[in-house]
């Protein structure tokens, strides 16, 4: 069998609708690892789904565990021949809290329900549609071809929506069992639904809180209305400091101090669209002097993403005692991760917001990643997408959100090359999380070349 008839092949498999079976089964399983009384179903999603199929393809599974972390891993390998090039995947088969009263009538999180051309279900997007095509890719390149032709491992976490806990750990203490040459995996969206991506790495993420704690408690606001200070309108002035009225930073530690050329013509052709259900790109929003594409994958965002003072389901007429703001800031490679709140610290300091109280939210910060484009194995994995595609993929620099990235450059130093089989209009961490099905065949169909080609003899895993 050759490369085109794989393919053929693997879409044949998905249109039979025993992909959709299987994805239905692993959507049902409710993998929220933010619900601390789901810690069954996180371990069994590894032992009743991952484990079977991956030894179903001949792969060696060993459960792995570390004290910092509250979830167990799982690894598999199939080594065929260790002059091979060896490629290594990842998955998180976590999700976010499913919300089921917030979905739409007749849907639920755990039921992967078609309707209107989409397949609804929690995981689908994020993550479990997307490891699942790329094991589905290479048990069908086990069929065709009788072998891989590589060797490859793959660990699939049960924590990354809460940080990866544990997962940077891990990682260093099995360098020697985690080599190889290469890291491709799949998470997040494309750039388009149409338009398939690559991105090389992502931005880092830092969450934290901003508190103000005047006194114990509230006063009427006629009798002590200025003269005491009022919490609430302190720390939106503290805010409207850091960032402008149209979105731009004002800490200069906070963003780069220019955009690369090589990321400028990357994301030269590069549109952002979310699709007919995404929200409308604001041009006067974010850095001045940027494309949309340049100012979610090249620089640097801050957001607030709750704000709370006084009573407000039902306000009444005191000045309030606290006020409070969960914050965070979306950074790319550049910025010192390490002085990211100290910087913040000399900032409102200097501007006379001593009261202000910084604490970070996790333990764990995402870093920023981002391999180089000319890259000999971007350039292969692009060559072989766009051969199947008969697309030309948006390579993207970064990603826009975060993942646990830099564990894999940093630590286990491998090159990372990120397929996504998602777009941004699915929903992702909110109600009705989606995807439509085209999206899935045609990345199957890429994982199912890509991975051909891997196993073809024809990689630059001597570079």
């Amino acid at each position: 069998m050759n490369r085109l008839e794989a393919i053929e092949q693997a879409q044949s498999q998905f249109d039979s609708g025993e992909f959709q079976k299987t994805l239905a089964r692993r959507v049902g399983i409710p993998t929220e690892s933010q619900n601390p009384e789901r810690g069954a179903m996180l371990t069994n999603y590894l032992d009743a789904e991952m484990r079977p199929a991956f030894e179903a393809m001949g792969f060696s599974c060993q459960t792995l565990t570390h004290a910092k972390a509250k979830t167990p891993f799982l690894f598999a390998q199939r080594i065929e021949d260790v002059s091979l090039p060896t490629v290594f995947g990842y998955g998180h088969g976590d999700v976010i809290r499913g919300l089921d009263a917030e979905w739409k009538e007749g849907l639920s999180p755990w039921t992967l329900t078609e309707r209107d051309g989409r397949w609804y279900g929690r995981g689908i997007a994020d993550n479990k549609g997307q490891h699942s095509v790329n094991m589905q890719a290479m048990a069908n390149v086990l069929k065709a071809r009788g072998k891989l032709g590589f060797n490859a491992k793959y660990l699939i976490e049960m924590g990354e929506e809460v940080g990866s806990p544990g997962l940077r750990e891990l990682c260093e203490a099995h360098q020697e069992l985690f080599h190889a040459d290469v890291m491709v995996a799949s998470d997040g969206p494309r750039l388009s639904a149409q338009r398939p991506t690559v991105f090389l790495g992502s931005r880092g993420s830092l969450n934290f809180d901003l508190t103000i704690e005047a006194r114990k408690g509230g006063h009427h606001s006629g009798n002590w209305g200025g003269l005491i200070s009022n919490p609430g309108i302190q720390l939106a002035h503290a805010i409207a400091s850091i960032v402008s009225s149209t979105g731009q930073i004002r800490i200069p530690e906070w963003v780069p101090t220019e955009l690369p050329p090589s990321v400028r013509r990357a994301l030269a052709d590069c549109e952002v669209d979310g699709g007919a259900d995404g929200p409308a790109i604001e041009p006067g929003w974010g850095e001045p002097g940027l494309s949309p594409a340049e100012r979610v994958f090249g620089w640097c965002s801050f957001e607030v993403l709750a704000y709370k003072t006084g009573n407000p389901e039902t306000p009444v007429n005191a000045i309030p005692p606290r006020a409070w703001a969960r914050c965070q800031l979306r950074f790319v490679v550049g910025p010192n991760p390490d002085d990211i709140l100290p910087a913040l610290r000399r900032h409102l300091d200097r501007l006379g917001f001593s009261m202000v109280k910084i604490e970070t939210v996790r333990d764990e910060m995402f870093h920023a990643t981002r391999i180089d484009p000319d890259d000999a194995w971007v350039k292969w994995a692009v060559a072989s997408i766009a051969q199947t595609s008969g697309k030309t993929p948006a390579v993207l620099p970064n990603l826009g959100g975060s993942l646990p990235n830099d564990i894999f450059t940093d630590i286990l130093g491998l090159r990372t090359v990120w397929v996504p089989h998602s777009y941004p209009g699915c929903s992702q961490h909110a109600p009705n999380e989606h995807l439509p099905p085209a999206i899935l065949r045609e990345g199957l169909s890429i994982m199912t070349g890509l991975y051909w080609d891997m196993g073809a003899g024809d990689t630059p895993h001597d570079v």
